[in-house]
This record gives structure tokens, sequence and C-alpha cells, in this order.
């Protein structure tokens, strides 16, 4: 019975564990989604090279590039077109 009952604790504390991590997960929405998500949202031409390590949006008031190295280091330039 001691036995059963030890069993019965840990497959219940197994749950309870493998459950709370999954629940950390929560996606956080990075600068360059948001970048993307505004600008397809006022319509900009977005061109996608190099699998998408590089990326080209335009619109009539302002310009944006997102350029990932090889590091995975991103840079992000914005200009508003005068």
């Amino acid at each position: 019975m001691k036995k059963l009952t030890m069993i019965a604790l840990f497959a219940g504390f197994l749950t309870v564990s493998l459950t709370s991590c999954r629940d950390q997960e929560t996606k956080e929405e990075t600068l360059e989604e948001t970048l993307i998500e505004d600008m397809q949202d006022k319509g900009a031409d977005i061109k996608v090279k190099d699998d998408g390590d590089k990326i080209k949006m335009k619109t009539e008031d302002e310009k944006v590039k997102i350029k990932t190295d090889e590091d995975g280091d991103t840079k992000i330039k914005v200009k508003d077109r005068d």
C-alpha cells in the first residue's frame, strides 16, 4: 500500500511540474514581428530575401529594413521619407 501511494504521489508531482512548464511558454511578440504587422496594416510593399534574413518594407511615408546576420543578431533601420 505504501508503494502504491508513493507511485501516485510521484505521478501527481510529475504531472503538475510538466503542466506548469508548458504554461510558461507564452509567445511574446518581438519588435520585428510588430514592425512587420504595422507595415502590412499600412499596405507596405514587402520584399523578403535570403530565406527571411533580409526584409525590406516600403510605404509612401517610411522605409523599414530588417537584417539578421549569421550570429542571429538583428539590425533594424527605420527611415521616414521627407
